[in-house]
């Protein structure tokens, strides 16, 4: 690891670091992916075949668009971890990094001789995150994990949907998502360690653990009530009005919090007696009298469109916004602003576009970002820089 602060401040805040990564599919991979955005050189390992992700549509032209999303700015060697040499080359790769990300099961990687007692004994700096579904000890350790289980099993479905539906998915995969990006965050936080005590550490991070606490307010009910949650739909549990409201060609979402900005709705509603209307005199009130409340805003809101709702609301100071899809998020004129898509240049492709980390550094210039590799297509240079160590 280069010394804090020798880098120049146009540099990435993470240059200098080396990522080891044997992850695959998603968890592991957007992990490594979000310190490959902040300059670290990820070498990604994968078996012979590849990633599954390559193997998994949608495909662009052959080119598997999820690999290309989450394999962002790293470099590729494929490696048989069940033949000596090509386990030599794994842990000598290792001894040259700062940080090895695996995720496989418990287990896993100490068979293949890349586990953390292992590796840690190679190189004693090396910060070691191991991300599972149920961490590395308990009952569940064994057991495989996926995104929808661990949505079953964390809670998230069950308050996610409308309280006369079913319990509903999220729309993206939450658990593999923020396990990546407590991944990261651990990661650092082992590595601002090390600059104090020469010593690395292992990151046991479960996906089960990461879904719990991502949900304070859930947790929070719970543990207020001793009741397990349940689903409000469109609404927030705790606050009215907060949520989607139906205007005359479809919904757009509202939120007030307290009683100033209540008033401020009142009165643009055409209704200002309600800001003295016992019924609506906090937010507790306001929640416990939420139809009557939703009546009163609809018999505004329906006269008007979702447009012009937001607009004479936002107008007013009244956080609002209508309700995007993905193709409006990302082609809105704000978020080409924020340059939230990064175009690179992909050996097959040619130029394509890829997400990257949203914080922004100051002197750091965003984009620049490298392609998902080809599999196995930086082995020479890789190699080259072991040199005569394997």
């Amino acid at each position: 690891m280069t010394e804090p602060y020798s880098q120049p401040a146009t540099a990435r805040p993470l240059a200098g670091i080396r990522v080891l990564d044997f992850s695959r599919v998603l968890a592991g991979p957007y992990c490594t992916a979000l310190l490959a955005d902040l300059g670290a050189d990820v070498i990604k390992v994968e078996p012979p075949a590849g990633d599954d992700y390559r193997h998994i549509g949608p495909f662009i032209e052959g080119e598997s668009a999820l690999f290309l999303a989450v394999n962002r700015g790293k470099r590729s060697i494929s490696l048989d971890l069940t033949k000596t040499g090509d386990l030599a080359i794994a842990q000598a790769l290792a001894a040259r990094s700062d940080v090895v990300v695996e995720n496989f099961r418990p287990g896993v990687a100490d068979k293949l001789g890349i586990g953390w007692q292992k590796l840690s004994g190679i190189n004693p700096k090396l910060v070691y995150a191991s991300i599972s579904g149920f961490g590395q000890q308990g009952e569940l350790a064994a057991r495989p994990a996926y995104d929808i289980v661990l949505q079953a099993m964390s809670g998230i479905m069950s308050v996610t949907g409308t309280p006369d539906g079913p319990p509903t998915l999220v729309g993206e995969s939450i658990a593999d998502v923020v396990a990546g990006l407590f991944g990261s965050w651990s990661i650092l936080a082992a590595l601002v360690e090390r600059h104090t005590t020469g010593a690395g550490r292992h990151i046991d991070l479960a996906m089960f653990d990461a879904m719990i606490a991502i949900q304070p307010l859930v947790v929070a009910r719970y543990l207020a009530s001793g009741q397990a949650p349940q689903r409000v739909g469109n609404r927030h549990a705790l606050s009215a009005p907060f949520g989607a409201f139906q205007a005359r060609d479809g919904m757009f979402v509202l939120a007030v919090l307290n009683n100033k900005l209540f008033a401020i709705l009142a009165n643009l509603i055409g209704r200002p007696e309600l800001a003295a209307d016992g019924r609506f005199g906090s937010d507790s009130d306001r929640l416990a009298n939420e139809p009557a409340l939703r009546e009163a805003i609809e018999g505004w809101s329906r006269q008007l469109t979702a447009e012009g709702a937001v607009a004479a609301l936002v107008g007013a100071g009244v956080p609002a916004a209508e309700i995007n899809d993905m193709a409006e998020a990302l082609t809105s004129p704000h978020a080409k602003a924020r340059g939230l898509l990064q175009e690179a240049e992909h050996p097959v492709l040619g130029a394509v576009r890829v997400p990257e980390q949203p914080a922004r550094f100051s002197g750091v210039v965003r984009g620049g970002i490298a392609a998902a590799p080809a599999l196995d297509a930086d082995r020479q240079a890789i190699l080259a820089e072991l040199g005569e160590e394997v």
